[in-house]
């Protein structure tokens, strides 16, 4: 019996389930989550060592699972992918967990236009049309579970992660007005915002991490929101509460206070 198994006795899982960046620690560690006897998985990501890794620790829980190693900056490549894995496995239920966290470089007073661009795509462009598609396919087969994955990086304004807090907010405004068209349709869509989780390219980031989460322990998390068929779920909840603060805050305090938020050399 998978995680998921036990979280909500009695109630059959999905059993066709896609993950992209599954080769991250989030998106392994959420696959873990529904890894069982009975489930198959699709598993993407962009590098084949760690992607085949994740699959193997899937394959040992008991589920079938298959790979495919793909960058999400091709937008028509990953919908074409995605139409023909829909096609063979009719998913019930989708990870979309691929994404870039890149900051401004270090000595650049403003990102690149080249970062914009690529994190304007990957993070938001991108999972935003895989959901779209998805959510159709789910609707016309009776219902299913969408998941995006946000971040509470974009609830704010980050001065030296401009791109990325601003395609995860894109992301969230997206997820919610799906959510309102899916929802007659059968079609759960749920945004997970973590905040700080401990992974490898987390720790390459520098700056203080407060609140760190364990990969294992956001997934599960996670996972149980979108059972749960909630909407929006910010973890740990302190996040929540900073959001709110951050709008109550004058315009002129909380430009400075985000400034102060940039990591050493950024």
């Amino acid at each position: 019996m998978s995680k998921i198994g036990r979280t909500f006795p009695g109630i059959s899982g999905p059993k066709r389930i896609l993950v992209t960046g599954a080769s991250g620690g989030l998106g392994s560690a959420l696959a873990r989550v529904h890894a069982a006897p009975g489930v198959s998985l699709c598993l993407w990501g962009r590098d084949r060592a760690r992607l085949d890794a994740a699959a193997d620790q899937c394959r040992a829980l008991g589920s079938a699972v298959e790979v495919r190693s793909l960058d999400l900056a091709d937008g028509e490549a990953a919908l074409d992918a995605l139409r023909a894995e829909d096609a063979d496995m009719r998913f019930d239920m989708a990870y979309l967990v691929a994404g870039r966290g890149d900051t401004r470089a270090p000595g650049q007073r403003i990102e690149s236009a080249g970062l914009a661009l690529r994190l304007g795509q990957v993070n938001f462009s991108v999972p935003a049309a895989m959901a779209s598609e998805l959510v159709q396919h789910m609707a016309e087969r009776g219902g299913g579970r969408v998941v995006l994955i946000g971040s509470a990086a974009g609830q704010h304004a980050l001065p030296f992660a401009a791109a990325y807090a601003a395609s995860k907010a894109g992301l969230a405004r997206y997820a919610q007005a799906l959510r309102i068209a899916a929802a007659p349709l059968g079609v759960s869509v749920t945004l997970a915002a973590p905040g700080f989780i401990d992974t490898p390219a987390g720790r390459a980031v520098p700056g203080p991490k407060p609140l760190l989460l364990g990969a294992d322990e956001a997934a599960r998390r996670i996972a149980r929101a979108a059972m749960a068929g909630k909407g929006h779920f910010v973890t740990p909840w302190p996040f929540a509460a900073l959001r709110v603060i951050d709008r109550m805050l004058p315009t002129g305090l909380r430009a400075r206070l985000l400034r102060g938020l940039a990591p050493p050399g950024g």
